[in-house]
């Protein structure tokens, strides 16, 4: 008897843990939300990164941006078929230099903040979804809206990006074309090589940059 209410308290406690963190959850638009916020509002103040201080890019990034995304899935929705094929250390390094080469690409966005705004458009979400498309609006004065739209999934610690399109466009999806091509013609482990020659360039073109300040 006293063994099977040690069992039902503990059922009781792990639900009432569960709850709580469901509760905490924080919803894809509120999120979004959220870090676009507090990302301009650290860009407004930062005269270092408004300048292009590659560091202090980085590290916003880091602290602010990367945790929200699920680099992992979006890998895999890149190299499309061929992930099923390939090595547990092959998905690890088509990963790693993917990934380094999605962040490049977005912090050269902060270099060309100038006083854009973004705005959410109307979100809606039915319970249960674990997927969801918040989609947004980056108005910059002179210029014509750009329509962003995060594509995101809910994963075990909150929801995540899993892809990004850009006027209609996939960032995800229209590297799939380029990266069949390179692994037709060299395998996975030449697709590997080739984004890591990239990343390499870029950080050597970076340094120089950088020197030259």
């Amino acid at each position: 008897m006293a063994a099977l209410q040690k069992m039902i308290l503990g059922v009781f406690m792990y639900c009432c843990v569960l709850g709580v963190a469901q509760a905490e959850v924080i919803a894809p638009d509120t999120l979004i939300r959220k870090t676009v916020d507090e990302v301009i509002g650290i860009i407004k103040q930062d005269k270092d990164i408004q300048a292009g201080d590659q560091k202090k890019i980085n590290a916003l990034v880091d602290a602010k941006v990367l945790p929200h995304f699920d680099f992992q899935r979006m890998t895999q929705l890149a190299v499309g078929r061929y992930w099923r094929t390939a090595t547990p250390e092959q998905k690890q390094s088509v990963v790693t230099e993917f990934r380094n080469l999605l962040v490049r690409t977005y912090t050269k966005v902060f270099t060309v903040y100038r006083n854009q705004t973004v705005e959410i458009k109307p979100f809606r979400m039915v319970a249960g979804d674990t997927e969801a498309t918040v989609k947004t609006v980056i108005n910059k004065p002179g210029s014509e809206p750009v329509s962003v739209d995060y594509e995101m999934e809910l994963a075990a610690d909150g929801w995540k990006v899993f892809d990004i399109s850009i006027e209609g466009v996939s960032m995800v999806m229209s590297y799939r074309g380029t990266f069949a091509s390179q692994i037709q013609d060299s395998g996975i482990d030449g697709l590997i090589k080739t984004l890591s020659d990239k990343n390499t360039s870029a950080d050597e073109s970076d340094m120089v940059k950088a020197g030259t300040n």
